[in-house]
């Protein structure tokens, strides 16, 4: 199993911006040194003839066909219905100063 020094520790939470106390350090030393040896476990593993698993429910993802709907109105007679336009775009007064 792998063992992880104190010093390994306090980099990890350093890394992490974790502050931890002495007592934190020999808790998290222990802890994620188990996690390790566990790591350590499934990469012992063999998984040769296994095919990867992306979908464990069956569900599909269900999609629509796309439809256009045409409402009669361009883009073009919608923009001389407005207040003020430039350049194909509608033009307001600034909301950021």
């Amino acid at each position: 199993m792998t063992k992880l020094s104190r010093d390994d520790v306090l980099k990890l939470a350093r890394l992490a911006r974790l502050y931890i106390n002495d007592d934190e350090v020999e808790s998290f030393r222990t802890d994620l040194s188990a996690i390790l040896g566990y790591v350590e476990q499934l990469k012992a593993v063999d998984v040769s003839g296994l095919k990867p698993t992306t979908q464990v429910t069956g569900l599909t993802n269900v999609m629509r066909e796309d439809t256009v709907i045409d409402y009669g109105v361009s883009p073009e007679k919608l923009l001389r219905l407005a207040p003020s336009t430039e350049a194909g775009h509608l033009k307001v007064k600034r909301m950021l100063t």
